[in-house]
């Protein structure tokens, strides 16, 4: 049986709301925070960091999901197009620019003076895509924050999960809360607005991935969104754009356990199907799944999207587990994680 083909699109971006303390996980430092994008990029183009020396940790420890993401695509032998959706740090990996500039600070609005644009080109894109079966996926230190506000400007349910183990689910709520205070705006301010949402509240990955997807969508294609609560917030604003049509978000057995935010929920109000896999961490201990089954990252990096290729395509999570192994064996080989 010929094997089930896709074309894997990966959107790195930043925001400054990330480096508000308590946010985010997806660095070991704020000093490298603003690099994991980049290097996220070049692991699963390269297979490892090439710009920099430094593989994308947690503070815990936890190695970034471009690893597992990486891993799925070797085994799959295909490789994926990396997109500058607003890019702190250049990145070593072959992009597509998309979004110029990273995204502000969402308390000090607009945040993205670019989105229109970002939307716009995403589309235009996705538009001329060469497939017909499209899987996104994102790296954005803070999304989930961005999500939060965008879910919440839009109307929608105000639920998003977390890279950390404890997901500050009210230090978002009172950035937002910030935010909206600074427009003098109340939620639901911009409903049926994507554009009005994405520039003031949201990031460039969003904008981006938003443009992207509707672009798609509408020449036919098969999307895919592989990730979390931050593509519910993309499907969120995909529907408020008047777009209808069928979508997926492919996520992680990590983020449908998530408690602090039920994606089920969103996937019944947003009219999305939703796929969860369970990569089977639990079934042997080794730093680069310890992390996952303790409730750190997650998601990330696509890493929910390629997991649902893998079992689309016939390949047994086992063999996953082992190839994500090798990858991050040849990562800490290469490129040590820096104290």
């Amino acid at each position: 049986m010929e094997a089930y083909t896709v074309m894997f699109v990966l959107v790195g971006g930043s925001t400054a709301t990330a480096r508000i303390p308590g946010i985010s996980a997806a660095g070991a430092s704020p000093e490298l925070l603003a690099h994991t994008p980049s290097a996220d990029l070049e692991i699963v183009y390269y297979g490892k960091p090439v710009s920099s020396s430094i593989v994308p940790v947690s503070p815990t420890g936890c190695p970034t999901p471009a690893v597992i993401t990486r891993a799925v695509l070797e085994t799959l032998e295909r490789s994926a197009t990396p997109i500058d959706g607003g890019l702190e740090h250049p990145t070593a990996a072959p992009t597509i620019s998309i979004a110029n500039t990273p995204g502000d600070d969402i308390r000090s609005p607009p945040a993205v003076q670019s989105a229109r644009s970002a939307f716009t080109a995403g589309k235009s894109l996705g538009e001329r895509l060469p497939t017909d079966t499209l899987t996104i996926g994102e790296t954005i230190p803070g999304g989930t924050t961005t999500a939060l506000a965008v879910l919440t400007a839009l109307g929608e349910r105000a639920s998003v999960s977390s890279s950390l183990a404890d997901n500050p689910l009210e230090l978002k709520r009172t950035v937002v809360e910030a935010a909206l205070t600074a427009l003098n705006h109340e939620p639901g301010a911009f409903a049926n607005r994507p554009i009005d949402a994405l520039r003031t509240l949201g990031d460039p990955v969003l904008a981006t991935v938003a443009g992207l997807t509707v672009g798609a969508l509408e020449t036919g294609c098969a999307v895919t969104l592989g990730g979390g609560t931050q593509m519910a917030a993309v499907v969120a604003l995909v529907r408020h754009a008047g777009c209808s049509e069928p979508l997926e978000i492919a996520t992680t057995s990590f983020v449908g356990a998530d408690d602090t935010a039920p994606i089920q929920s969103l996937a019944d109000d947003l009219d999305f199907s939703l796929t969860v896999t369970d990569p089977g961490f639990d079934a042997e201990s080794h730093p680069a799944f310890d992390a996952y089954e303790a409730g750190h990252a997650k998601e990330g990096a696509g890493m929910g999207g390629a997991l649902a290729l893998a079992t689309a395509n016939g390949i047994s999570m086992a063999r996953v587990r082992d190839q994500t192994i090798a990858v991050y064996d040849r990562l800490l080989e290469s490129a040590p994680v820096e104290p």
